[in-house]
């Protein structure tokens, strides 16, 4: 990191203490502006905080598209590399050796190597290094060995095509970033956290990658889906190139002879732990009809789930993965850094990006492998004109190191048509560090022979240069045949339709009402009202008019219920009540309420005496006897009103009072006795 500018300092102290004139105890600019928010101290905090912004994103949490790496793992894989030497090595040595790198915990180090190690492509294991089925930790540091893989050690690293930067504390150089010919980036996956933004790269199949870049090569279309080690089932419709998001499955198999299922593969991020847990939550929430969870995972996941007696076993598939981690959901962001800044990309950029720099590195090998052979095609004919020509011979009387070279120089000069280049001191230095033994023993045939292989070889590189694509493509070709039977792809890519969660818990919930005490709930004993999902949203109302939505409660307390139902906003009601000696009727939506917030139907005080969720044809009322009273009885038909809002009064039915109301003709609204 840059180092923070040092802070400003204020004459105010001196000022206070007498120590400046009177005229300079008025606050300076700077303070003013520190006032208003623009002052030094701000200034400082927001520099340092894009310090420290800048460095979590590039330094810590983004990979590199370059070579798909954070720094943590470009640092373990430097290190490995450093102490290669074909053999096992303790995690506790290589995690000491990248401390020198880098300038953070040696916990953290081991837990990423550990996870490097798992995906299986970069570091061979030896010992406990954790379980990724059943999520278990992997032994101590001390306790475990590891080393690069052939692909590792022959596919990623190449001291002399890799730029090197002073490391943290300046003792060391460490790579800027590795000269990978790997899509490591998609091979991989990344997960990160930083200021502002995060990424979450699924990881791709190997041969599917390779494929891939042959086909751009080739100019060729290509698809490209995630894998996980894990298995699974995974349904990508939604995966827009990687910034969308993805359901991933279980497989779970059926055991036809009984009446049991076998987990034998989990979604990716999902432990046989976590797996357990989400079943063991939903079998008491009485969600999934699980009578017995068996864990038998070692090596594979074996994961045996006893039914109840009399399941269906369809019923408790579509269970599971409505609610347990048998589905996942996986929202997918790929950013990467890229030119020294976070991008956002598609899978398809990158594998693109990729096999640009697979391209730009086989030619930079290729050049550099041209220039190795040029220099031992000019050493070899050094030699050989220096030998055949005795010119070791002119040194003997030299009686200093310059008149030596001056005599090496004289004597070269004459054969410099056969050479591809001017003759430099460290070439004159070689010379003289020709051993008179060699000298002796010098096979002039076989020095032509390494002589025609090294012009052959030339040709080759030559070759292979003018015509870099064709030599992409065999090269990714012999990546397939070297390494490509090792990674199969392990999950299967399916559609996965949506399961009906609220058809599948229609059912779910039985509510009842207990008249005497006045609750309801499913664990109440009462009197049956209805089944419901533990998803619905029930609608209460009181006889007081107070109405409230409310998830399926376990035991909720009710004065004197009206009305229960599966809420539904949209539907029509027809409510009749009484408020100051006046009868009202109207028609109305609920709309849109609050969870758990009561609500009045009508005004305070007001008593309800009908509260339907459909349309009466007709009610009829009998008024109470009064003096002067003309009309006792009196037909109303609710279809005649408007559909109004839940907050409307209503209309007025009558100021009388009513002795009997029915919806639906009633026996005694023809008895004599009675009339309208």
């Amino acid at each position: 990191m840059p180092d923070i500018p040092p802070q400003q300092e204020f004459p105010l102290e001196d000022a206070a203490n007498g120590a400046l004139p009177p005229q300079q105890l008025e606050p300076s600019q700077d303070v003013v502006r520190s006032q208003h928010g623009h002052g030094p101290l701000k200034k400082l905090m927001d520099y340092n905080f894009i310090q420290y912004a800048s460095y979590v994103i590039c330094d810590r949490a983004i990979p590199s598209i370059e070579d798909g790496l954070k720094p943590v793992q470009r640092r373990i894989l430097h290190s490995l590399h450093d102490r290669d030497d074909g053999r096992f090595i303790k995690v506790a040595n290589i995690v000491g050796h990248t401390m020198q790198y880098h300038p953070h915990g040696d916990a953290s180090i081991a837990d990423a190597l550990v996870n490097l190690a798992n995906k299986e492509y970069l570091i061979e294991r030896q010992g406990n290094f954790g379980n990724i089925f059943t999520g278990d930790r992997a032994a101590a540091a001390r306790y475990i060995e590891c080393r690069l893989t052939d692909m590792a050690r022959n596919e990623v690293f190449n001291k002399d095509l890799t730029e090197f930067v002073p490391s943290y504390d300046g003792r060391n150089q460490e790579p800027v970033t590795l000269p990978c010919k790997l899509p490591l980036l998609l091979m991989l996956g990344a997960d990160g956290i930083a200021v502002g933004l995060s990424t979450k790269i699924l990881p791709h199949n190997f041969v599917e990658l390779i494929k891939a870049q042959i086909s751009i090569l080739q100019k060729k279309k290509f698809t490209l889906m995630p894998d996980f080690l894990q298995g699974g089932t995974i349904d990508v419709s939604e995966y827009n190139k990687g910034n969308g998001k993805v359901k991933v499955r279980a497989h779970i198999e059926e055991n036809k002879k009984t009446s049991r299922l076998i987990v034998k593969e989990l979604p990716y991020g999902v432990t046989t732990e976590s797996l357990t847990n989400s079943i063991e939550d939903a079998v008491k929430k009485k969600k999934v009809p699980v009578r017995t969870i068996n864990d038998y995972t070692s090596e594979k996941v074996e994961i045996e789930l006893v039914l109840t007696p009399g399941t269906d076993k369809s019923k408790a598939l579509e269970a599971l993965y409505a609610f347990t981690n048998c589905e996942v959901s996986i929202s997918t962001r790929l950013i990467v850094i890229k030119n020294g800044k976070p991008a956002v990309l598609t899978v398809d950029e990158v594998i693109q990006e990729n096999t640009a720099q697979v391209m730009d590195i086989l030619k930079r090998e290729l050049e550099l492998k041209r220039k190795n052979l040029l220099n031992e095609l000019h050493n070899k004919t050094l030699v050989q004109i220096f030998i055949e020509n005795r010119i070791y011979k002119k040194i003997e009387k030299c009686k200093t190191a310059d008149g030596v070279k001056k005599a090496v120089r004289s004597g070269l000069d004459p054969f410099k048509d056969k050479l591809r280049r001017a003759v430099t001191d460290d070439d004159i230095e070689m010379l003289l560090a020709v051993r008179i033994r060699r000298i002796s023993l010098f096979d002039i045939n076989k020095n032509k022979r390494d002589i025609d292989d090294i012009l052959t070889n030339i040709k080759e590189v030559e070759k292979h240069l003018s015509d870099l694509n064709t030599y992409a493509i065999d090269y990714l070709k012999g990546l397939i045949g070297k390494y490509g039977a090792n990674y199969p792809r392990h999950t299967k890519l399916s559609a996965i339709e949506d399961i009906e969660v609220k058809e599948l818990t229609a059912e779910e919930v039985e509510i009842k009402y207990d008249k005497e005490t006045g609750y309801i709930g499913h664990d109440v004993d009462g009197t049956h009202m209805l089944h419901c999902s533990s998803l619905d949203k029930l609608i209460i109302v009181s006889g007081n008019g107070t109405y409230r939505m409310v998830p399926p409660p376990d035991k909720l307390f009710v004065d004197k219920m009206m009305y229960c139902s599966v809420f539904d906003r949209d539907k029509v009601m027809t409510s009749i009540y009484t408020h100051k000696e006046s009868t009202y009727m109207k028609r109305f939506t609920f709309g849109g309420m609050i969870m758990n917030k009561d609500y009045k139907l009508a005004a305070e005080g007001a008593k309800v005496l009908v509260f339907k969720d459909d349309d009466p044809e007709e009610i009829y009322v009998k008024y109470k006897p009064a003096k002067g009273q003309r009309k006792h009885k009196e037909l109303f038909k609710p279809k005649e009103m408007a559909v109004k809002g839940v907050k409307a009064r209503g209309n007025q039915m009558t100021f009388k009072a009513i002795s009997k109301l029915s919806i639906g003709k009633p026996a005694w609204w023809d008895k004599p006795g009675t009339s309208e």
